[in-house]
């Protein structure tokens, strides 16, 4: 009965949607930054794993489950990254640092990305002291995504090499 007649009052009875109150909560625990790049991560995708020119970074964090992939894609003759993007699995602070990283790489030489430390990325973004994590993670990705590169620029040379050797002979 009680609950009929509160159905009748304007705002008694009803309870605000789930979303709504994750929301509310999200906004209040993180800063403006990380809602804003949680709400509208930048370049979210991915690349041709197999390009020659783009490095994959993929980390995770086995005390909190996050998983993150950031993939870098380099101009051969400048050496500067041109683009970048990712996919995470994880909290908003995750999604939030791989999401600023790859915003950060873009121009970049490989050498300035290495550059990019994740106490950067957490000043940045006010993470609190337990979400640093997240920002250790975008840096190993970054790390990650420069050895993976190298190493495939080392095997395509190393094919290039073999090729024009097997012509000569």
């Amino acid at each position: 009965m009680l609950r009929h007649v509160g159905n009748r009052i304007p705002g008694l009875g009803q309870r605000p949607s789930s979303s709504a109150v994750a929301q509310g909560v999200f906004r209040r625990l993180y800063h403006e930054r990380v809602v804003d790049h949680y709400n509208n991560p930048r370049n979210v995708g991915s690349f041709d794993k197999n390009d020659p020119t783009v490095g994959t970074g993929l980390v995770g964090a086995p005390a909190c489950g996050d998983v993150m992939k950031l993939q870098i894609k380099v101009d051969e003759k400048t050496g500067k990254i041109t683009n970048a993007c990712f996919k995470t699995f994880g909290c908003g602070s995750a999604i939030a640092s791989s999401s600023l990283a790859t915003e950060w790489v873009k121009g970049r030489t490989m050498e300035e990305a290495l550059s990019i430390k994740n106490t950067e990325i957490a000043k940045h973004l006010f993470l609190p002291p337990q979400k640093i994590h997240c920002s250790m993670l975008a840096e190993d990705a970054i790390r990650a995504a420069k050895k993976d590169y190298e190493a495939k620029k080392a095997k395509f040379n190393e094919n290039a090499e073999n090729a024009s050797t097997e012509k000569a002979v």
